[in-house]
């Protein structure tokens, strides 16, 4: 029981230091949506870097190298590193000026305004609640699995609660780890906004990381060091192309780049680049991330090889990080706090995507052009019972999508925001973008994006063209529309170039 203790002790200490933040809320609605503009270049690195980092990059990275090798750093990792960094650079502190000059709190606001389109807003609203859901979901059921693969049977044995949960052979089940995770979010979210998600990022991004380097220098040692470790992997069930190689072939490998544009239309993110206190804020995170994300993704992406020597091949790859850390280290401490840092990854974005939904609920559809005058706790209040039902639907569709490849189920929900990037990016750098070729830049590319993904069985692994990543047409279709349709129709307004372009 001790790596219970030890993670229950950790969610406790978590809510304790995030509600912390509550004694400098100053009780508006600006501040719980973007902490009143005052984080620091520390603590919006961490939030930026523990946003991007979620069961996607420990668990499902783990499982991904089980099953492909190490070419699975090499897909998202290395370009990950670069990508983001420059999306920072060229996209985020175009947008955190903005945002200010303007008092923008939304992405909606910022396209509404640059498109001069109310309309506009209610097209691309749903269509970012139904990219961010499953994001939401990863993190939901990352964590399920993780405790699964944690308390569940070890070769002959059950698993650590046989009498309770017979259904999962002593394991503890999906709906209990997610019952739970959704609570401690929504906990300080729900009291604290932006700058408790902000707090919490800070102290969870330090906690996955140091576990993350505890847990490969564990696992490593147990397999005698480096060398050995590698040399006991087999690569007899890694997944092979239509070639007969093991692992991608060049052109998926290739147009797996178009994936970590993501980051330049994730609605979390831009939540997050508003809180900075000035456009120096930004330095530190353009800098630092490629640097942590290696932190991370490096140990991760080992232990998923090494995990070929020691799992059956048929083991489940969302698994496959806790079952090592079980299996290989048996001290129930350390268990415990690599479990806790686990699940400090994944919390770690579920709380800026539940607060990013409300604001944009709040903001978007309730306050605009509304004649109706709103107070800060009317505000917040709308915004808190928004949050409070976007849980709760996660949790529920967690359960039913329960078996779903979390690596997978991510790289679709990456796929849609990474095909959105064109609208951005010209939004933000070409003045003869208009109304009409964002309208058409986001219906190819939703289109696109909703058939290739029902081509996949909804949410599967799927390439089109002979191994090329679906996003790579997405991207394509959105940047063709978007400027064929503004060459085609009327420029937009002076005083509207004169706005976004001073």
């Amino acid at each position: 029981m001790t790596p219970i203790y030890i993670i229950l002790a950790y969610l406790g200490l978590l809510l304790i230091f995030a509600l912390g933040s509550k004694k400098f809320f100053r009780g508006t609605s600006a501040d719980y949506f973007v902490a009143s503009r005052s984080i620091g270049p520390f603590m919006l690195l961490m939030s930026v870097f523990g946003t991007t980092m979620t069961a996607f990059a420990l668990v499902g990275s783990t499982g991904k190298a089980f099953e492909l090798g190490v070419g699975t750093y090499g897909l998202m990792a290395s370009s990950s590193g670069l990508i983001h960094a420059a999306c920072f650079f060229v996209i985020g502190i175009r947008l955190w000026a903005i945002g200010k000059r303007h008092g923008f709190v939304t992405q909606i606001q910022f396209f509404r305004g640059r498109f001069e389109s109310n309309g506009f807003g209610y097209l691309l609203f749903p269509i970012l609640v139904l990219l961010v859901i499953p994001y939401l979901l990863i993190g939901v059921i990352g964590a399920g699995k993780t405790m699964m693969g944690l308390t569940g049977p070890k070769g002959p044995k059950p698993g650590l609660f046989p009498e309770l949960f017979e259904a999962t052979n002593g394991a503890i089940p999906p709906w209990i780890t997610g019952a739970v995770i959704c609570l401690v979010v929504l906990g300080y979210v729900f009291a604290g906004g932006s700058r408790a998600a902000a707090w919490a990022n800070t102290f969870q991004t330090l906690v996955f990381m140091a576990m993350g380097i505890l847990a490969f220098t564990m696992i490593s040692n147990k397999l005698g060091g480096l060398g050995p470790a590698i040399e006991q992997a087999k690569a007899s069930h890694l997944v092979r192309t239509e070639s007969g190689h093991a692992g991608v072939s060049p052109v998926t490998f290739l147009t797996y780049m178009f994936i970590p544009l993501s980051v330049g239309m994730f609605p979390h993110l831009f939540q997050h680049w508003l809180t900075a206190r000035s456009a120096k804020s930004f330095k530190l995170t353009v800098v630092a991330h490629p640097i942590c994300i290696a932190i991370v993704w490096v140990p991760c992406v080992l232990i998923g090889i090494w995990a070929t020597g020691v799992l059956p091949p048929d083991a489940t790859p969302g698994a496959v990080l806790a079952k090592m850390i079980g299996i290989l280290v048996k001290d129930p401490v350390i268990v415990g706090l690599v479990t806790a840092g686990i699940l400090a990854a994944i919390m770690s974005s579920l709380d800026s995507q539940f607060l990013c939904l409300g604001t944009m609920f709040t903001n978007d559809i309730v306050l605009h052009g509304s004649k109706r005058q709103f107070s800060d706790k009317q505000i917040m209040f709308i915004a808190r019972g928004f949050i409070v039902g976007i849980v709760a639907l996660t949790y529920l569709l967690s359960l039913l999508l329960f078996d779903k490849n979390v690596f997978d189920l991510a790289v679709w929900c990456f796929s849609g925001f990474a095909a959105l990037t064109p609208l951005v990016l010209a939004a933000l750098y070409w003045r003869r973008a208009t109304k009409a070729g964002a309208y058409a830049s986001v219906i190819a590319t939703a289109g696109s994006w909703f058939i290739f993904f029902a081509m996949s069985g909804f949410g599967g692994e799927f390439t089109v063209f002979g191994g090329i990543m679906p996003v790579a047409i997405c991207w394509l279709a959105g940047a063709v529309a978007m400027i064929g349709v503004s060459l085609a129709t009327k420029p937009p307004s002076a005083e509207s170039v004169a706005r976004f372009f001073p």
